[in-house]
Formats: structure tokens, sequence, C-alpha cells
């Protein structure tokens, strides 16, 4: 077996699953309980929050460990924006997750007026883009670092630097970002971000989410106030745990430069296999190991089904969107007719796939999208 979707989720690893293993079963107990496991319980979880703020340049107190990168982006877009004390104006990018997308949808309920900052043909937010549509009413901008589609790369620093010339919170659904980017929220010039831990080697069911101090927010999960009283509930120690070590072990800065060429060799060797294909996004401000194409032509679909019989598992773009025939909304705000949208094959690798694998890929790809 061949597994090019880790955009999709990534496999676990091995230290994560063993850092886990103590809070799985000797210490198990709740962290808010008073009795000494209790406690154990707890200081485990703080020492996570604040091995998590460490990978981020944030304070502990900045972190709310939340069950994924969905509830984290609901929880920032919704929390920030209902409690901000100015207007009604929200600023998304037309190439956010669905769990942006739809969470920013939602506050058209209460009032809110919702825009979508347009994209260049390779999926980029321009600066001025941004400079252009903001208001003096505008109370969120939410621009994702990178697309979990076409692996476009945004100049999130930037991007915020437009944000806080006019005093305007700025999240970053880092998601798709956290296993190869920087994510310094210091000098990306954040005010949120989101993260889950599944794309970058935990169990899935964890995420967090940072929030700068004095950002006002209304929590969405009310309850026993856990986590400050911005997420109610009783928390995840295992999965904290994980959520830390993830982070912490992730592959270094050359380990991701050879990734990248290694991705390069691969998209050339595919447009040289399919002469009808074509690259989508970014050719070079993208992730490390995304490679993502359309071939007009062909079915997306038959394709996909064509290389899973060879054993060669990837997607046709975001698992979010699994089972939807309409075509994908990121190609079609790149510009892409969508008869053309509905032939996306999305690769998405880490280091530990092999270049033969890769070499197999591009040969069952010829085959497949040329039959």
């Amino acid at each position: 077996m061949s597994y090019l979707d880790e955009a999709a989720t990534a496999p676990v690893r091995r230290e994560v699953l063993e850092a886990m293993w103590p809070y799985l079963t000797q210490q198990f107990a709740n962290p808010a309980s008073q009795h000494e496991p209790g406690k154990l319980a707890a200081r485990a979880l703080e020492d996570a929050r604040a091995r998590v703020a460490a990978r981020l340049g944030a304070r502990p107190s900045e972190i709310v460990f939340t069950s994924g990168g969905t509830e984290a982006d609901n929880a920032a877009i919704k929390g920030v924006a209902l409690a901000a004390p100015r207007g009604r104006h929200v600023l998304v990018s037309a190439v956010e997750h669905p769990a942006v997308l739809e969470s920013a949808g939602w506050l058209k309920r209460w009032g809110f007026e919702l825009e979508e900052i347009p994209v260049d043909r390779e999926g980029v937010v321009s600066p001025q883009s941004l400079r252009e549509l903001i208001r003096p009413d505008t109370t969120l901008v939410s621009i994702q670092y990178a697309n979990n589609e076409v692996g476009t790369v945004q100049d999130i620093a930037a991007l915020a630097e437009v944000a806080a010339e006019h005093q305007v919170p700025f999240h970053t659904d880092a998601v798709q970002a956290a296993g190869s980017l920087d994510l310094d929220v210091e000098r990306l010039g954040v005010q949120a971000m989101s993260l889950a831990g599944h794309k970058i080697g935990t169990p899935k069911g964890i995420g967090a989410l940072y929030l700068r101090r004095r950002v006002p927010f209304e929590p969405l999960v009310h309850g026993g106030g856990q986590q400050r009283g911005r997420r109610s509930g009783t928390e995840n120690v295992a999965a904290a745990v994980a959520m830390a070590v993830a982070l912490e072990t992730n592959a270094d800065s050359a380990s991701m430069s050879a990734l990248s060429s290694r991705r390069d060799r691969f998209v050339a060797e595919v447009l040289s296999a399919v002469p009808t294909a074509r690259l989508t996004g970014h050719l070079s401000r993208r992730l490390p190991g995304n490679a993502s194409f359309v071939f007009p032509g062909r079915s997306g679909e038959s394709i996909l089904l064509d290389l899973e019989q060879r054993g060669i598992y990837c997607s046709s773009g975001s698992a979010c969107a699994a089972g939807e025939d309409e075509p994908s909304h990121v190609l079609t705000a790149m510009g892409y007719e969508p008869a053309v949208a509905q032939t996306a094959v999305r690769f998405t690798f880490g280091t530990g796939v092999s270049d033969e694998e890769l070499a197999a890929t591009v040969d069952a790809l010829r085959h497949a999208a040329t039959v």
C-alpha cells in the first residue's frame, strides 16, 4: 500500500502513542479532581499546555485544547466575532476550509455581513486585496496559512499586518501548516490560530486554539469552567500530551527542504508522464508534501479508483467534502471551470514515503490518466 493522503490524516507516530499510554492506563484520573491522582493528571495537562505554547512562542494561558481543528476554527470565528466590541463585518478568504466558511456563514444569522477575499489563479490572497475590503466596522479577518487542497502557502505575516493597521483581530487556520511551517505567533502577527493533531501524527480528536490574551472571546462550550472558562468539559489529558509530543518531534527544516525537492521531482515527472495534467496551486509557495493536479477530459474519481486498484491511496481534494458531487470551491475560486475542477487529484505525503513509491505512482498515473 502507498498512502498519499496525509493532508486528510497522517499516520499516528509511535513516540506519540508511547507518550499517551500512561494517561490511558495508570494515570487516568480527571484533572479537575482534588485528590492526588487528579493532581497528577492536572500536572500532565498543564505541562502539555506549556509545551504546545512553547512551540508557538505563546503563553500557556493562551492555549485552549479542543476536539480538533474544526472545533478550533468554530471557536475562533464565532467566539471572537460574537465578543467583538465593534462592527459586524467578517472577512474570510474564498478558499478557506469548510470549518471556517460554515462558521462565518452561521454568523449571518446574528446580523453579521460576510465577505470573501478573492484569490489569484494560484490561490494566493494579496495584502492589497485585503486592504481594499477591510472596513471601519470589520470585526474579524480569517485567512488560512496553507490550503488543504492545493497546498498554497499564504504570506500570513504580511496579511496580518494589514489587519493590525486597522486594529482588527486576525485568525489563521494553520491545520495544514503545523507539520512543516513556522508557527511562531509573534512572527506571524496573529491573534488566533487553529491546529489539529491528526495532521501531525496524533490520534484523531485533539486540536488546539491559540487565543492571544486580552482578545475578547465568547466561549461556545459552557459547563464546569475548565480552561479558564473558554472551553468547558473534562480535558483529554492523553490527547493533550500527544499534541505536545507531535509538535515537538516534527521533522526539521532540512527534512522539509528535502521533502520539497522530492515533491518538485514528483510534480515534474507527473507533468511529463501525463502531458494534459496541470498543477494546481502555487508552483513554489506550497506545502512540502503537496502535489495537486487537474486532468482535463478525465474523471478525477475514475483516476482515484484506478490508482486504488493498484494499491495507491490519494484523494480528489478535501476529505471534509467527501461524497459531494459539487466541484471544489477552492478550484472554482481560483478560476477553474467547474468541469475541470471535478478532475482534481491530490497527492500528499510525508518523509516516510519512499522514492520508489512515488515512482510507482507516476507509472500508475501514466496509465490511469491516459487510457
